[in-house]
């Protein structure tokens, strides 16, 4: 529980500000506190696939990092992406200052929900472009030893030898668009899908130039120098940003007060982050060898149903479900593979 006490701390801020605001605005403290806690449970189901790809990456930063990742990286998830951002979409979307932006969404939240819908093609472009890099170039890593699809992600790894194919096939789903979205939003959703596609090659950019270097000195002994952080702590928070798009516009069939969205999201990021970090402790990855395999299978179902979601709603039930069944099967096959591996016969020392 240790790793969760933070959790339940912002849960306990956040939901005494839902109270609050409830009194204020004529909603209620029981219903502003109930709408908080679903939105919380909605976070953490769409996002648990997330939680689960942050902590393959976290595992290989040092202390600093991760203190960063919870705490700057927490403001930037929840005040960042889950308030700022939107409202800076709905600004450029739809021409309007920011100052009257915000004035729409406390004043005038349904103006404010049908611009944020509005501008949904261009959201759900970019982030699933990225989400997609994120679920190919783990399906075509050729450093990769253990496979749970057997057969099919063995083919796959060996297709990851031609260069940059994870790319090359972004960029085709990308322009296969234009067969079903509608005339009108086939530049928004190419240059928005581009955007993502650039994004994540300059956040691999970043990860080359902070990567491991050797440094050899006077007595010619080989030093490893890490320099991973930065790059790894801004594509997590690129991936936690592309997560939060469905999050923010999902909660807006469920309420359309900006404030609780904020406040009952942040409980629910904050939940995700201490998940990530409760996996890293425990060993869980090395645990359940396969449970990364089924959190990148959920991401790239994600990316495809954000893409599908450009011409038709998909509703938010289905996402949260689909990737609760991906990592429950993963489990599964980690609990029998580990089950295997004790009932081997073991080999003379």
């Amino acid at each position: 529980m240790k790793d969760f006490r933070w959790s339940f701390i912002v849960t306990f801020i956040c939901l005494a500000i839902a109270g609050w605001w409830g009194t204020r605005t004529g909603m209620g403290i029981g219903n502003a506190l109930w709408l908080a806690l679903v939105l919380g449970v909605l976070e953490v189901s769409l996002s648990f696939d997330n939680a689960v790809v942050n902590a393959g990456v976290l595992r290989d930063m040092d202390a600093f990092w991760r203190r960063m990742f919870l705490t700057v990286g927490i403001l930037v998830a929840v005040f960042g992406m889950r308030l700022v951002f939107p409202i800076v979409i709905v600004a450029v979307a739809a021409h309007v200052p920011l100052v009257s932006v915000i004035d729409m969404a406390l004043s005038r939240p349904a103006e404010y929900s049908q611009h944020l819908h509005e501008a949904y093609p261009s959201i759900a472009a970019f982030g699933s472009m990225f989400l997609l890099l994120v679920f190919l170039n783990f399906l075509f890593d050729t450093a990769r030893e253990r496979h749970w699809l057997g057969g099919f992600e063995r083919k796959m790894s060996q297709l990851g030898k031609l260069d940059s194919i994870a790319t090359m096939v972004a960029l085709c789903v990308l322009f296969a668009t234009r067969w079903f979205v509608p005339e009108t939003l086939q530049h928004s959703v190419l240059v928005a899908g581009m955007a993502g596609i650039i994004l994540y090659v300059g956040v691999d950019l970043i990860a080359s130039l902070f990567g491991e270097s050797e440094h050899v000195d006077d007595n010619g002994v080989v030093t490893v120098v890490k320099r991973t952080g930065v790059a790894a702590f801004i594509y997590l928070e690129v991936l936690d940003a592309s997560f939060s798009f469905d999050g923010v516009i999902g909660a807006f069939a469920i309420t359309r007060d900006v404030v609780i969205i904020m406040l009952g999201l942040a409980i629910g990021a904050m939940f995700v982050r201490s998940m990530t970090i409760h996996l890293v402790k425990r060993g869980t990855l090395n645990q359940y060898v396969y449970l990364e395999h089924g959190a990148h299978y959920a991401i790239g179902v994600l990316a495809v149903i954000m893409l599908a979601g450009i011409v038709h709603h998909v509703p938010e039930w289905i996402t949260g479900l689909l990737g609760v069944v991906f990592i429950a099967a993963s489990l599964m096959s980690s609990v029998r593979f580990n089950r295997a591996q004790r009932g081997a016969p073991q080999a003379d020392a």
